[in-house]
């Protein structure tokens, strides 16, 4: 698999609002909390911030992230939409994803993720979580805590 077909395989995964309706809405939390249990709770493994609203969330997100990669520390940043690539969404110091952590991801994932029918959004945020995970295992950027910001669009 390759990182055009991973992106592709999560894209499909996308309810056709306008076919299904109200019935693609899953409120619930249960599907991401399960995945992460699956994933060793990542979410758990480093300190975030979740800003949530109508308007704003990104020039926030982004602006936050700058002030504290600024001031030393080593800042995740996931955001939903993207523009032009798939990769946009989860960030380290302005620094995408990699086409193969992705592809990693969705390969190591891809079975899980079937047989639990998870969201896109699930799905995202849960590689998000785990990218993170990983690169706070290994931080030691100037002695300073994780963070990592998220922020998603509410529709």
């Amino acid at each position: 698999m390759n990182y055009t077909e991973a992106t592709q395989w999560l894209f499909d995964q996308l309810p056709m609002y306008q076919q299904k309706g109200a019935v693609a809405l899953n409120a619930k939390l249960d599907g991401i909390t399960h995945f992460c249990a699956y994933l060793g709770e990542p979410h758990q493994k480093f300190k975030s911030i979740h800003v949530a609203g109508t308007n704003g969330k990104g020039s926030s997100s982004h602006m936050l992230a700058a002030i504290l990669q600024e001031a030393g520390y080593k800042v995740g940043l996931y955001t939903s939409p993207h523009l032009k690539d798939f990769r946009e969404r989860i960030k380290i110091n302005g620094l995408e994803i990699s086409e193969d952590e992705v592809v990693s991801f969705v390969l190591n994932h891809k079975d899980y993720m079937s047989q639990n029918a998870l969201s896109f959004f699930e799905m995202t945020v849960a590689m998000a979580f785990d990218y993170f995970a990983s690169a706070s295992r290994h931080c030691h950027y100037r002695s300073r805590p994780w963070r990592a910001f998220r922020r998603h669009q509410h529709y």
